[in-house]
């Protein structure tokens, strides 16, 4: 059998927070991939040897404005696309493509219905917030799902936000983020016998990561441990604003905002910290995590957790065994957590273990791997069966660790 080959088509290839998926798509097994993408980001950080960059398309000003305004055409039609990609897939000989995004999906959305071969579309959180840019996201969406074979999740919660929004759950597969633990292995801790505590946050500073949230538990936090310290490594336009709520709560001298870090940074700042902080929150465009990477890996090196019952957050923190879980927004609870862990060495200990077994069990990569390959082989099954071939009925993807999803 000759090697299978899906193009992994990413808009922007890529960006520092989507990890992840370059680890997907350089950890792939039975198939073979190249990447599709509009814009190189980040060679440095994420090397990729085989990238198709799509250029802008050559439009004829005229042929433009009679298919946009005339016709009423979408834009991957009257701006050239469309040809560009059957062209580009064609000569490349792909079998299947991965579109990373629901609403990089739905700008495909004309080129799926009538493209010859299977898509697949993940979702990984922002995809499934109101898009006020979009025009009709939702119903959109809803077309979406009966276009490609099979919709890919990264976490239950998504998958259950999935339904909602109308996807059919017949239709939806679980892709867990992979984590590849020899690179995260476990690191025994103690904790400080003289109160120096560090806490860290990893994340993008944007709303739903909840740093905020984290500032305040914080301030309670340090009153009764005065010697501790917060670091939150990374970048985004909430900085300024949290500064300022650092020098409000009269703790600035002690939190460090060390940017975005290379994975070697990340991995002494896990190697030197105790805590983890984690709070995400939903905000009112109703966009949610899946399974936080930095969480993985934090658990992975035996960092104990303190977070939210958020998006897939519950999916990786065992309450009570991996960490403590509050509702979103309780900066009072986070930081009461936070100090239980604390006071109590044999609990800071444990559930350090318990976490990094958790993770080792359920996230390894190369297990995610071959599943996110099992679902490319049943989307391609799915795409060539014949259309009156009776369909399974299948286990509800909600249920807990639906991953596997069998025929009954």
């Amino acid at each position: 059998m000759s090697e299978r080959v899906v193009a992994s088509y990413c808009t922007t290839f890529l960006k520092p927070e989507m990890l992840h998926i370059y680890r997907q798509v350089t950890s792939l097994q039975s198939y073979r991939t190249f990447v599709m993408t509009k814009a190189l980001q980040n060679p440095e950080r994420f090397p990729f040897d085989d990238v198709e960059l799509i250029p802008e398309p050559r439009t004829n000003p005229l042929r433009h404005g009679w298919l946009k305004f005339v016709k009423q055409r979408p834009p991957i039609e009257y701006r050239g696309e469309f040809q560009m990609l059957a062209s580009l897939l064609e000569r490349r000989g792909a079998d299947l493509m991965h579109i990373y995004f629901g609403h990089t999906g739905v700008h495909l959305l004309p080129f799926i219905e009538r493209w010859n071969k299977p898509c697949v579309v993940s979702f990984h959180g922002a995809d499934v917030a109101q898009k006020d840019d979009i025009r009709d996201y939702g119903p959109k969406l809803k077309s979406l799902f009966k276009a490609v074979p099979l919709v890919l999740a990264r976490s239950r919660s998504l998958a259950d936000r999935l339904i909602a929004l109308g996807c059919p759950s017949d239709r939806l597969r679980i892709t867990r983020t992979g984590v590849p633990l020899q690179q995260f292995p476990l690191m025994r801790r103690e904790a400080p016998t003289d109160g120096r505590w560090r806490l860290m946050q990893a994340c993008r500073l944007i709303p739903k990561k909840g740093v905020a949230t984290t500032l305040c538990a914080f301030a309670i936090f340090q009153k009764e441990f005065p010697k501790a310290e917060l670091v939150v490594a990374g970048k985004g336009p909430l900085q300024a604003h949290l500064e300022e709520l650092a020098e409000e709560l009269g703790i600035a001298s002690k939190v460090h905002f060390r940017g975005f870090l290379s994975q070697q940074e990340l991995l002494d700042l896990y190697a030197t910290s105790h805590l983890f902080v984690h709070p995400s929150e939903t905000p009112p465009d109703q966009n949610q995590e899946g399974v936080p990477n930095s969480i993985l890996e934090a658990m992975s090196t035996g960092l104990a957790v303190a977070a939210t019952r958020h998006g897939g957050i519950p999916e990786a923190v065992e309450h009570g065994r991996g960490g403590l879980l509050v509702e979103e927004r309780d900066f009072e609870a986070l930081a009461a957590s936070l100090k239980e862990i604390a006071r109590s060495p044999n609990a800071f200990r444990e559930m350090g273990l318990l976490g990094s077994e958790y993770v080792a069990a359920n996230f390894e990569q190369t297990a995610q791997i071959r599943q996110l390959e099992a679902h490319y082989e049943e989307a391609a099954g799915v795409a060539t069966a014949p259309a009156a071939a009776p369909v399974p009925e299948r286990v509800r993807v909600a249920e807990p660790f639906a991953e596997h999803v069998v025929a009954k």
